[in-house]
């Protein structure tokens, strides 16, 4: 079977407590000025897909006491996320809890998905619709079984809290603390370190610098192995430029297919905005642990001119890396005394056409183990932003290729899939995986006979508090 559309029917909805109660002094998380300006409340979500595996695995339903069971252990760490979001200030940390959403995606194989993912179908694999800016629930989770005994876990974060870093961090505390619970003594669980206003307090402040996008947008995935990011690599070298970054060469050839695919649409007077995410962490004197939580990034901004020959990409891969080695500490104490958060200006004149890169790459997205082994598969994605052409990067699970997810008008996605220069270096879509992909009965007609209602409860099993050392931290 292909797959074209999912079928996703949810069977219980719980709300998942912290297992102890959060202090009175933690009672207001603050958001930190970047928190407030970077994006409206959108969210980013992660899904993790975990084939089945009989002899290793228990049935659904204990793997739902155990997730239900980890989650609450790891609320008391990362307690804003049970709380709810006020205005654009502060998150009330009253531990009103988080929704966890059960269901079953009929008549369709982990297999299926893994063969032909269709990103804007994934989007039904969470708990929240992820540009709903009214919601007020920072984290939602959704767990869903496939036909075959295969599971994802659908994580849904709010931007307004938590940068893809901070999503990641959670993630993995959240698999190791489940881990712990499975006797894995070894697990180390790295708390967070809720220190983002400190740099950047609070301010009175509404306004956001990116907006959710208005029209229709759509999302591809396309993965780039490792020859054709070292050809592109290889062929952006100049003689004043050292050899580009994956990621600097990848966003240098996809920015110039959409210029190319572009030239005929009647708009000849364009002015082109390229754009990176940048992780502020590592750049503060001295650098914040990598597991500060909060949107703790910034805006590199790029302006390439249009050549008549291939240079421009070369143009664009030097202009990326000039303009993120800008945000150094010294561009990190303007922004803490004041200066202008939004790098994203255009041109007075003509038409502006922005095109927005960022992603994961580098950071261990695979090492979200529970207890049942590493997932099969990680989709990450961000709701389409008020940019032309949006552009995701995730490593492969081998870490030699990197998925591009890009989100444009399906028009330009169109023309993308038929540029003869772009499809040169795609890499078939197929999701490397295990030959464990067979058909085994689904376990989820135990759980048919549940009452389908609305349950709202805290997890019945006994949980122990959590410790971890004062060194711990991410190891990339």
């Amino acid at each position: 079977m292909e797959m074209t559309t999912l079928e996703v029917e949810i069977i219980s909805k719980e709300i998942i407590k912290p297992s102890s109660p959060t202090p009175d002094h933690l009672r207001h998380y603050r958001y930190s000025f970047l928190d407030q300006t970077s994006l409206p409340q959108i969210y980013s979500s992660m899904v993790l897909f975990f084939e089945f595996n009989g002899q290793t695995q228990p049935n659904i339903t204990e793997i739902s006491n155990h997730l239900k069971t980890s989650l609450a252990e790891v609320l008391t760490l990362y307690y804003p996320l049970a709380g709810r979001a006020h205005d654009n200030l502060y998150i009330d940390c009253n531990d009103k809890g988080v929704p966890f959403l059960v269901a079953h995606v009929n008549k369709c194989k982990l297999s299926d998905v893994l063969r032909d993912p269709i990103p804007d179908e994934l989007t039904k694999l969470v708990a929240f619709e992820l540009d709903d800016v009214d919601n007020k629930i920072p984290f939602g989770v959704q767990l869903n079984v496939f036909e075959c005994g295969g599971f994802a876990i659908g994580q849904c974060i709010s931007h307004k809290i938590a940068d893809g870093l901070s999503m990641l961090m959670f993630s993995r505390a959240w698999a190791a603390t489940a881990r712990r619970a499975h006797g894995d003594q070894e697990a180390e669980i790295h708390g967070p370190e809720f220190i983002s206003a400190t740099p950047f307090p609070t301010k009175l402040f509404t306004q956001t610098c990116i907006g959710v996008a208005k029209n229709k947008l759509v999302t591809k995935r396309f993965v780039f192995d490792a020859s054709n990011i070292e050809y592109l690599r290889a062929r952006y070298v100049g003689t004043t430029m050292k050899r580009p970054s994956r990621v600097e060469a990848l966003s240098a050839f996809i920015w110039s297919r959409f210029v190319a695919i572009s030239k005929d649409d009647g708009i000849h007077e364009k002015f082109h905005s390229v754009i990176h995410v940048v992780n502020l962490r590592p750049r503060f004197d001295p650098p914040l642990p990598l597991h500060s939580f909060g949107n703790l990034i910034s805006f590199a901004c790029s302006t390439p001119s249009l050549l008549n020959t291939r240079e421009e990409c070369y143009g664009l891969a030097r202009q990326v890396r000039e303009a993120i080695s800008k945000i150094d500490k010294g561009y990190i104490k303007k922004l803490q005394g004041g200066a202008d958060h939004d790098n994203m200006t255009g041109s007075d004149g003509g038409q502006k056409v922005t095109s927005f890169f960022t992603g994961l790459c580098k950071f261990p997205l695979y090492d979200n183990d529970f207890g049942w082994g590493k997932p099969s598969w990680v989709y990450v994605r961000l709701p389409g932003l008020n940019f032309n052409n949006l552009v995701i990067f995730i490593e492969t699970k081998d870490n030699n290729g990197i998925e591009a997810y890009i989100t444009s008008a399906e028009e330009v996605l169109t023309k993308l899939q038929r540029d003869t220069e772009f499809l040169q270096r795609v890499y078939p879509s197929w999701i490397c995986s295990s030959p464990s992909l067979t058909h085994h009965p689904s376990p989820f007609a135990e759980l048919q006979c549940r009452n389908r209602q609305s349950l709202i409860k805290k997890p019945s099993v006994p949980t122990k508090p959590v410790t971890w050392g004062a060194e711990s931290q991410l190891r990339y």
